[in-house]
C-alpha cells in the first residue's frame, strides 16, 4: 500500500500510550491497533485532526506516501 502510517513512530517519540491517544480521540482501543497497523481503508479528517492536536504534529507526520515497488529494482 502507497500510504503508510508511522503513528507507533509519533508515540513513542511524544511517550504516549495508545490507550490514552485512544480515550482522548473517542475510538476504540481496537481500532487505535488497527490504525497503528495501517489495516484501515481511511480516517475522518476529524480523528486526524483530533491525533494531531494531542501529538503536537501533522499529518505528514503520520502518513507518509511510499510508492509502488519503491526500493525494488
Amino acid at each position: 500500500m502507497p500510504i503508510v502510517v508511522q503513528l507507533d513512530i509519533m508515540l513513542a517519540r511524544r511517550k504516549v500510550k495508545s490507550r490514552d491517544l485512544a480515550a482522548h480521540v473517542g475510538i476504540t482501543e481496537a481500532n487505535m491497533s488497527l490504525l497503528k497497523q495501517g489495516k484501515v481503508k481511511g480516517i475522518r479528517f476529524e480523528t486526524l485532526q483530533s491525533i494531531c492536536a494531542y501529538l503536537e504534529c501533522q499529518p505528514g507526520d503520520l502518513l507518509v506516501y511510499v510508492p509502488d515497488g519503491a526500493g525494488t529494482k
